[in-house]
């Protein structure tokens, strides 16, 4: 490590103990941040300070919550997110198809809104893109967090997350729609004056297997006055319809189609 003048260790770490980053010190006197940051370990341990990863999460701190942005995100992450929970590893993933741009743009936003402090990143996969936020405070504004599948557990909504929804349903069901759903072209034919004729009509899906996840998005359709079906599957309920002209309506007006 190369040796520096012990006035300008001095001064970056009356810097670092004054609140200013790691980034913005090495910056400032030219240092690399691997220097910056051993200064900084060396000078806790020697104060003995421990440690604690800063953190702006509402839950722990008290800072109010980007309620929109919330809504929203929540139902991207009942529909296609899991939160990693290990010792060394904490992160939220949200996977969105790759031919959706729109869409990891705004699961990315939504991440930054909620907590703007972690770090983000996005990760090709297989025909989508794993977009991740780092930190173990997700779980705490996620707690429906748990072991194993979604679908085999309850996922039961805490009093305030279900207040958040209340007050902006739309944003809920378009973070379940953009995550498990979709809008697309339905067709069927009919005899008109004895000629059979082809009509196409839009349609909205939400499959998901979890029963308490499509009682969430049901429930907050009947509250918007969006009327709905079961489509039984090979003998499985796992898929909603909305086809109704007038609340097909409604979700153009405020969900619309992935892009």
């Amino acid at each position: 490590m190369e040796q520096h003048n012990p006035s300008i260790r001095d001064e970056a770490l009356a810097l670092l103990r004054s609140g200013s980053t790691n980034r913005a010190v090495a910056e400032l006197l030219n240092v690399p941040r691997g220097t910056i940051g051993w200064w900084l370990h060396q000078d806790r341990k020697q104060r003995g300070v421990q440690y604690e990863q800063p953190t702006d999460c509402p839950a722990c701190t008290g800072r109010g919550i980007d309620r929109v942005a919330y809504a929203y995100l929540l139902g991207l992450y009942l529909g296609d997110g899991h939160i990693i929970s290990k010792p060394k590893q904490h992160h939220l993933s949200i996977f969105c198809g790759n031919t959706w741009p729109g869409l990891i743009e705004e699961a990315e936003s939504a991440m930054r809104r909620v907590m703007p402090m972690p770090r983000t990143g996005r990760r090709n996969r297989n025909g989508c893109v794993e977009v991740k936020s780092y930190t173990k405070h997700w779980t705490c504004v996620f707690p429906q967090h748990g072991p194993g599948k979604k679908h085999e557990r309850p996922i039961i909504l805490e009093p305030w997350q279900q207040e958040i929804i209340d007050a902006h349903p739309w944003d809920f069901i378009r973070g379940l729609v953009h995550s498990d759903g979709c809008r697309n072209m339905n067709w069927t034919t009919r005899m008109v004056g004895g000629v059979r004729k082809r009509y196409e009509y839009p349609r909205y899906w939400f499959t998901n297997v979890s029963d308490d996840i499509r009682q969430l998005y049901t429930d907050t359709l009947d509250k918007l006055g969006v009327e709905w079906k079961h489509c039984t599957r090979a003998g499985n309920r796992y898929n909603i319809s909305v086809a109704r002209r007038a609340s097909v309506a409604l979700m153009d007006a405020h969900v619309g189609p992935k892009y």
